[in-house]
């Protein structure tokens, strides 16, 4: 099942590199499909494996399915390329690293990204591949783990060998099976633990539990999608929103779900080269930064929970976004163990829409947890089930916007050639600009990535801006924000070298667009 696509690289002209406030470059080495967001970065060996999510479907090409693919021997001297101007260009991928070869599209065998019931009925299709992460079996054999990002959610995996050429064969592939962690909610990026396992993220996007038996609530068919995935059985709120380890990758792929790391809005979790520390990105509006700390190495399955508190180190109101850090300090919510914690969860099985009284809550409710932040809680289960608002109840700071991916170099954190940490701010808005609380900044809806000195002991802190969008105009759709601007980053790869690898989720390029920054 192999299909290899030559890119048309009729654009490869050398775009001048976008200067930034500090003096780094940036150039822009891939765009995609019109309608295709850039998903699954990452890096094996001299290979790059990326996806195109959700492309437009009138496309009249094979890159109008969603795709999973790779670019083999990449050129990374490569130099900057235009964005596409041409109508054809705009349809497929395009770039100066080197050829790009679908491996997988959706539907395929009717295996990649089919969501089943735990009965084996066929839920739906997904059209929204994510997270890559590879775990190898031999010199050019592994298997390519792919996230799903529906709800309810998927991850595949797929048997590959690397040809002579550097060309990819696709052998066995299937769907894990989710049935025992009650199945998955928007699996959405990830990485791979230094121990070779895959995280897979469960992008909960649910702020307020007590509308989730609502049947009023505008969004009540996710609820039940996720019902007829159970065979029913009305779901568990605190059963989703956690880090998924999948476990015996090679053989039993076995889902473990990681409930001390906490519950909310995952977008990626990455481990620190001493095996216990955990960042972890929040997506969604007036989110929280956190970090996990396991009680031992390798082993996720205990720990300490920990927010960010963020001071600002421009003090003004509408600080410029592209030069204006933070200073971090880390507020501790609680220690857990997931066993623990799972016994809380099952306390609120059997709860179903026909228990919802408007304005009321069958869940963790407001009073509750501001009595565990008084300390007059009998458990720490606050903090661990609703972690955003146990974080905003002890004083961390939850005003973040859009906070995407959060990454590093193994390798160069290990031996600290490469000391730093990035995290993807998709936009800079809402609570983050709206001149109150911690963050202060002026609105950016292109969005900024920004850079954390790793310290000895893989603490982080400070943040701050080194890739900064600019320019934004609405009136200039479909390119409201400059085609020499980043738009709304998300997926982030860090290289050997420090450079970063910066993947678009927007609506305001026409084209989403790969670029590299480098350190100057």
């Amino acid at each position: 099942m192999k299909k290899t696509l030559a890119c048309l690289l009729a654009a490869t002209s050398l775009t001048p590199a976008v200067a930034l406030a500090d003096g780094h470059n940036l150039k822009r080495v891939a765009t995609v499909q019109l309608g295709a967001e850039i998903t699954g970065i990452y890096e094996e060996g001299n290979d790059l494996f990326f996806n195109t999510q959700h492309p437009e479907k009138e496309l009249g090409n094979e890159f109008a399915k969603a795709s999973v693919g790779v670019i083999s021997n990449v050129n990374w001297d490569a130099e900057g390329m235009a964005a596409p101007t041409a109508d054809a260009d705009k349809t497929r991928v395009m770039s100066t690293l080197g050829d790009y070869q679908i491996l997988m599209q959706e539907g395929d065998n009717g295996v990649m990204g089919v969501i089943k019931t735990v009965g084996g009925e066929e839920l739906l299709t997904s059209n929204d591949p994510d997270f890559n992460g590879y775990v190898k079996t031999g010199e050019n054999t592994g298997f390519l783990f792919t996230n799903w990002e529906n709800r309810p959610g998927g991850m595949s995996r797929a048997a590959l060998t690397r040809n002579e050429d550097g060309t990819w064969s696709v052998g066995d592939t299937m769907m894990l099976d989710f049935s025992a962690v009650r199945g998955t909610w928007v699996n959405c990026f990830g990485t791979m633990t230094p121990w070779a396992t895959p995280l897979s993220s469960e992008e909960l996007y649910f702020d307020n539990s007590a509308d989730w038996n609502n049947p009023g609530y505008k969004y009540h068919e996710d609820q039940l999608n996720l019902a007829k995935y159970l065979g029913g059985d009305f779901p568990n709120p605190y059963d989703y929103g956690y880090i998924v380890e999948v476990s015996d990758p090679a053989a039993s792929a076995a889902p473990v779900k990681h409930f001390a790391l906490g519950r909310f809005s995952h977008e990626n979790a990455v481990v620190m080269p001493d095996h216990k520390t955990v960042y972890l990105s929040d997506d969604g509006t007036d989110v929280v930064f956190f970090k996990f700390v396991a009680d031992k190495a390798d082993d996720l399955s205990s720990g300490t929970l920990y927010a960010a508190k963020m001071v600002q180190q421009d003090e003004a109101n509408a600080a410029p976004s592209a030069t204006t850090g933070f200073d971090v300090s880390w507020v501790k919510l609680a220690h857990g163990t997931s066993d623990e914690i799972a016994g809380w969860v099952r306390e609120y099985d059997g709860i179903t829409p026909d228990n919802f009284v408007e304005g009321q809550n069958s869940y963790i409710t407001a009073e509750e947890i501001a009595a565990w932040a008084e300390g007059k809680a009998a458990d720490n289960r606050v903090a661990f089930l609703e972690s955003r608002k146990a974080a905003a109840a002890l004083g961390a700071t939850a005003e973040f916007r859009k906070m995407e991916g959060v990454n590093i170099n193994y390798e160069g954190a290990k031996d600290g050639s490469v000391p730093y940490m990035y995290m993807a701010m998709s936009s800079i808005g809402k609570g983050m600009a709206d001149g109150e609380g911690d963050v202060r900044l002026e609105a950016n809806k292109c969005g900024v990535v920004y850079e954390m000195k790793l310290e000895a002991d893989f603490d982080v802190k400070t943040m701050v801006p080194v890739v900064a969008g600019h320019g934004y105009n609405k009136e200039n759709a479909p390119n409201a924000c400059p085609v020499e601007s980043i738009s709304n980053p998300d997926n982030l790869v860090v290289r050997r070298d420090g450079s970063v690898i910066i993947g678009e989720d927007t609506g305001k390029h026409e084209n989403n667009a790969m670029w590299i920054w480098t350190r100057g």
